[in-house]
Formats: C-alpha cells, sequence, structure tokens
C-alpha cells in the first residue's frame, strides 16, 4: 500500500471520529477495519497508531488550526477540511517521517477529492502559513 493510501485511511478514520464520542474511538478504528478487511495488519498497525498519536495531540493541532485560520473558527470549518488540516499538521509538526511539502501536496489533494472546489486553497494557504512560521524558528 503506498503512503498516500495510507493517509486518506488515516484521514477517513480521522474524518469518522468527528461524529462520535471519543470514548468510541477504539470501537470506530475496529469497524473500520473490519470494513476495509483488504488492509493488512502491518497496515493497521500503522494506521491505529498514527490515529491514536494524532487523537492524542489534537488539542495543540486545533490551537494551530484557530491560530492560522483567523477568520474561521473551528466550528465554521467543514468536518472534512478539519480533519484534513489536522493529518497535514500532525505531518508537518509532530511526524519527523512525512518532509512538509509532501505533507501540503497531499492535503491538497485530499481535499480535490473530498471537499468543494474552494477547500484546497484554504486548505493551502493555512498549511503555507504554518510552513512560513516553521521556516522563520
Amino acid at each position: 500500500m503506498k503512503r498516500s493510501e495510507v493517509r486518506e485511511h488515516i484521514f477517513k478514520i480521522l474524518f469518522s471520529v468527528e461524529f462520535c464520542e471519543r470514548e468510541e474511538f477504539e470501537e470506530q478504528v475496529s469497524l473500520y477495519f473490519q470494513e476495509n478487511g483488504y488492509i493488512r495488519k502491518k497496515q493497521q498497525e500503522e494506521i491505529a497508531g498514527k490515529v491514536t498519536d494524532l487523537i492524542a495531540h489534537l488539542d495543540e493541532l486545533d490551537k494551530e488550526i484557530s491560530d492560522h485560520a483567523k477568520a474561521w473558527n473551528l466550528a465554521r470549518i467543514g468536518k472534512a477540511e478539519l480533519s484534513i488540516l489536522r493529518l497535514a499538521i500532525y505531518e508537518i509538526l509532530i511526524d519527523p517521517e512525512v518532509p512538509r511539502k509532501v505533507a501540503i501536496n497531499e492535503a491538497v489533494e485530499l481535499s480535490k477529492k473530498y471537499c468543494n472546489e474552494k477547500a484546497a486553497g484554504f486548505i493551502n494557504g493555512i498549511l503555507a502559513k504554518i510552513g512560513q512560521e516553521q521556516d522563520e524558528e
């Protein structure tokens, strides 16, 4: 499975968690893998591990989004866009395996697939601000 496919599965799980209580998270992940039985055990472990770590950093990720999406509060951002932003920001700030340009490009591609036509620019703009901030540090 390609990294972009792994990322898409992470996005889908993260998106589904938006519609349930955090206490139901493990059950949602389990159900996802049952529905997608073709995902090998090793890949399931990688996906579940990243989603679990991402959820653990949710407050930090949401703060980054709030800080950089000045005119938008989290409640105004679509669930798909929010999940894509969380994943990309996690990859940029926390996951050392993913280069920033790859994280941004993959986020834009996910937004083109799962969001409306304006989402790609919105997501790219926020992630570019975060990247620029990182360069200045």
